[in-house]
C-alpha cells in the first residue's frame, strides 16, 4: 500500500526528533496524563448541582498503550456521575481494530457507570456493534435522556464531521425541548456554529490534541482543524453555549508530545441564582 501523506509527514517529524536527540523526551510526556477540571456554572435545579461528568477523548488506545495504562489507574479513583468519550479510539485509520478494542474493553472495566461516546475521524462504524457489546452506548447523530431525580439532561452525540461528515446536528436536536439542559458531543469542535445555532448549552470535544507538538507556552504548531486557535485546547464560549476541547489522552501519528501535556477532564456543574457571566450554561430557549 502507497503511505499516506499523514504517515511520511509522521515519519519525517519522528526522524527529526531522533536526530535532534528530543524523541525520548517526547514519548515520556505523552505518558504523563493530567487531570484537569471545568467548572460549568449554569441555572441548574438542585438536582444537579454538583453533578460531574468524566470525558475523554482520543484514546488511539493501540498506540498510546503506557497513556492508557495512565488513564486505567486514574479513573478507578474518581468520583463523577456519567463518563463521555469524544472520539478516535484507534490509532490507525485504515485496517483491523481489534487491538483497540480489546483496549478500550480493559478501560471499560475501569469504568464506572453509563458510557456515552461518539465516533470519531480514526474510528470506523464497523466499529459501534463491538463498542456497545462491550458496555459503550454510541451516539450516532441521536440524543439521549439523562435522569437526575427530577431533572434531565439531553445528551446528544453527532458522528464524526472532520474527515466523513457525516453529522446531522438536525436530527440529534430535533427532539430536545426547549429550556432543557443539553450537551453535544462531537469529535471535533470545528461545528461550533451549527451547535451553537442549534441552541445547545456545552459542547464537548476533541481531535485537536491541543496542537501535541507545540511551541513554548503551549502554543500549537498545527491543530488540523478548521477553526479559531482559542478553540483548540480547553474551556471556550462562542455566542452564548459554552464549550471544551479536550488535547486527549493519547497521540497520533506518533507516540510524542511537547509542550502539551495529554490530559482527562471531569466537568462539574454548578449551580448559580444570578444572572449568567462568561462560562455559564444557562437555560435558554432554541431559535426557532
Amino acid at each position: 500500500m502507497t503511505p499516506s501523506i499523514s504517515s511520511l509527514r509522521s515519519e519525517a517529524v519522528e526522524a527529526v526528533l531522533r536526530a535532534t536527540g528530543t524523541y525520548s523526551r517526547g514519548r515520556a510526556n505523552a505518558r504523563k496524563v493530567e487531570l484537569r477540571c471545568n467548572v460549568l456554572i449554569g441555572r441548574l435545579s438542585g438536582a444537579l448541582e454538583g453533578y460531574t461528568i468524566l470525558h475523554l477523548s482520543d484514546l488511539h488506545a493501540e498506540i498510546s498503550a503506557s497513556a492508557l495504562q495512565r488513564v486505567n489507574q486514574m479513573v478507578r479513583h474518581l468520583k463523577y456521575d456519567l463518563c463521555v468519550l469524544t472520539g478516535d479510539y484507534r490509532g490507525t485509520i485504515f485496517g483491523d481494530w481489534q487491538l483497540s478494542l480489546e483496549c478500550m474493553a480493559g478501560l471499560r472495566a475501569a469504568i464506572r457507570g453509563d458510557i456515552y461516546a461518539v465516533l470519531g475521524n480514526h474510528d470506523s462504524i464497523l466499529m459501534v456493534p463491538d463498542l456497545e457489546e462491550i458496555g459503550i452506548q454510541v451516539l450516532l447523530n441521536e440524543c439521549a435522556i439523562i435522569d437526575r431525580g427530577p431533572e434531565s439532561i439531553h445528551l446528544a452525540g453527532v458522528d464524526d464531521a472532520h474527515f466523513y461528515r457525516a453529522d446531522n446536528i438536525e436530527k440529534a436536536a430535533a427532539n430536545i425541548p426547549n429550556d432543557s439542559i443539553s450537551i453535544l458531543l462531537s469529535h471535533t469542535p470545528e461545528i461550533y456554529r451549527q451547535a451553537a445555532h442549534a441552541g445547545f448549552d456545552l459542547m464537548l470535544s476533541g481531535h485537536t490534541h491541543g496542537g501535541q507538538i507545540c511551541l513554548p507556552g503551549g502554543i500549537p504548531v498545527l491543530l488540523n482543524a478548521n477553526i479559531p486557535r482559542a478553540l483548540g485546547a480547553g474551556a471556550w464560549r462562542y455566542s452564548g453555549m459554552a464549550g471544551y476541547t479536550s488535547v486527549g489522552a493519547g497521540s497520533s501519528g506518533i507516540p510524542v508530545r511537547f509542550n502539551n501535556r495529554p490530559e482527562i477532564t471531569l466537568h462539574r456543574l454548578v449551580r448559580r441564582s444570578r444572572a449568567s457571566s462568561d462560562g455559564d450554561i444557562a437555560r435558554r430557549s432554541r431559535p426557532g
